[in-house]
């Protein structure tokens, strides 16, 4: 996926339901966020590599709208994150090993190396635009769906 491409429609990739699912389907590629205010799936690259994970978003000119990048750890860490050649705003959600949401910090600014700490106990960090997660309604509490997650998933993938 090239993310010099900018995708269109924001309903394409959103879908708004009345509460979170029981279970969803899942995809290498795709990432599910639910919470009291409906679903969102993100299309995302995945940084499970340390090489991968230390790129992260780096010199990326500009991402889709329901795009992003999900940092996969091999077990729960203390996640610090920063902007250094970053050049677009991100908002950064931190997740446990269920893919529940510990911590967001909401438009991370382009090419400031201030320590972002998303905290104790983080196996997955999704990255989306910033702004995004305000849009959406996205909150502490609200869960993820991606087959990284396997049987700890608080929302199960079908």
């Amino acid at each position: 996926m090239g993310y010099g491409r900018q995708r269109t429609g924001l309903s394409a990739l959103l879908i708004m339901l009345a509460g979170a699912a029981q279970a969803v389907t899942c995809a290498e590629d795709r990432v599910i966020v639910s919470g009291d205010w409906g679903q969102a799936a993100f299309r995302a690259e995945i940084a499970d590599e340390p090489a991968e994970r230390s790129q992260g978003l780096m010199n990326v000119p500009q991402m889709g709208t329901m795009e992003g990048m999900l940092f996969v750890y091999p077990e729960p860490t203390h996640a610090t994150f920063w902007m250094r050649n970053t050049l677009i705003p991100l908002d950064m959600l931190f997740f446990d090993e269920t893919g529940t949401l510990t911590a967001l910090h909401e438009n991370a600014v382009p090419m400031d190396e201030t320590t972002i700490d998303g905290g104790q106990g983080v196996q997955y960090v999704l990255e989306i635009n910033g702004g995004m997660a305000r849009r959406l309604g996205i909150e502490e509490g609200d869960l993820m769906a991606h087959p990284a997650l396997g049987e700890d998933a608080a929302l199960a993938c079908e």
